[in-house]
């Protein structure tokens, strides 16, 4: 029986009058394998830190147990989120192929085939489900709901205006609650809620620096950002941000905070309002905020507004 997943490519050489030889067979084996590994994006599985937050802000940093937990919550979801980018990609593979930057992708570039884009995923799935009911049935739901809620997204909700950015936050959320179920500790709503204004003003910025970056031709190669336009996007990133940076600075004050962590939280405040502001001042005078991780990463303002404020965070919550 023919196998499901088609045969590598078996030449370029027109002048190649037989099969390729072991070694060139496994150049390419090589580097499909190398196409997967990027298509599975680990860049972005730097997202999942969230799950590591309840770990952080309980106090349990010291609870070797629960350290474990939260890691193997957090290889669930690096797992699981790889499965769906795989499976988007194949999805908007045509568009892709149009696009400037995005036809480099591996599946776009057709470097890895659809099928085998899929069989992986797929596995992917499977290994993230497996893993994380065997640490706690909870924990699978969390990664089940993940998935199903993202193949939804990548079949026909990201097609839907404003809702597309409240998928894609929920998704934080999830990875909150995750982290919580794992080490066996509830999630604070004040957390909650910081991460959903947080993840909102990150997913609407992406949208204003997608249709930024596209001068004007976004929507041929992603069409709910022709629903868009930068004067909408514009409020809507001015709103989350002051609704992140509130729920935080809320969340710092709230008299529960107080009791279990202290009253010196609300000092590291000013560090995540330099954090923000600098993301806006970046969205709005460089055009940047297309690839929120590239951002977060790459940018030394931010990375090291980040160092601080878990510097000092840390510092507040554990001495």
């Amino acid at each position: 029986m023919a196998s499901p997943i088609p045969r590598i490519r078996e030449s370029n050489d027109a002048t190649a009058g037989g099969p390729l030889s072991p070694d060139c067979a496994r150049g390419d084996v090589l580097s499909v394998a190398w196409g997967v590994a990027r298509a599975m994006r680990p860049a972005q599985w730097v997202k999942n830190g969230f799950i590591f937050a309840p770990l952080f802000f309980a106090q349990k940093v010291n609870d070797s147990g629960r350290v474990v937990a939260a890691a193997l919550a957090f290889a669930a979801f690096c797992a699981a989120a790889s499965a769906v980018y795989l499976l988007n990609d194949v999805i908007d593979r045509d568009f892709d192929r149009e696009h400037p930057e995005k036809a480099s992708r591996p599946i776009a570039s057709g470097l890895v085939p659809a099928s085998v884009a899929l069989w992986i995923a797929l596995l992917l799935a499977v290994a993230a489900l497996g893993g994380a009911f065997a640490l706690k049935v909870p924990l699978g739901l969390a990664v089940t709901f993940y998935l199903v809620l993202n193949v939804a997204y990548s079949l026909k909700l990201k097609e839907i205006v404003i809702l597309d950015v409240f998928i894609v936050s929920l998704g934080f959320v999830i990875r909150v609650f995750a982290g919580a179920i794992a080490i066996d500790v509830a999630a604070s709503s004040w957390l909650l809620a910081c991460t959903i204004f947080l993840a909102l003003f990150l997913a609407v910025a992406k949208r204003r620096g997608e249709i930024t970056e596209g001068n004007g031709t976004a929507a041929r190669f992603r069409q709910i950002l022709g629903e868009y336009d930068v004067s909408l996007l514009d409020q809507l990133t001015a709103i989350t941000a002051a609704l992140a940076l509130v729920s935080y600075a809320l969340y710092t004050l709230d008299h529960h905070t107080v009791e279990r962590l202290g009253p010196n939280l609300v000092f590291t405040l000013p560090i995540v309002a330099y954090g923000i502001f600098r993301y806006l001042y970046l969205v709005h005078r460089h055009g940047k905020g297309g690839s929120p991780t590239r951002v977060v990463l790459t940018d030394p303002h931010i990375v090291l507004s980040a160092l601080a404020w878990g510097g000092a965070t840390a510092i507040i919550i554990y001495l």
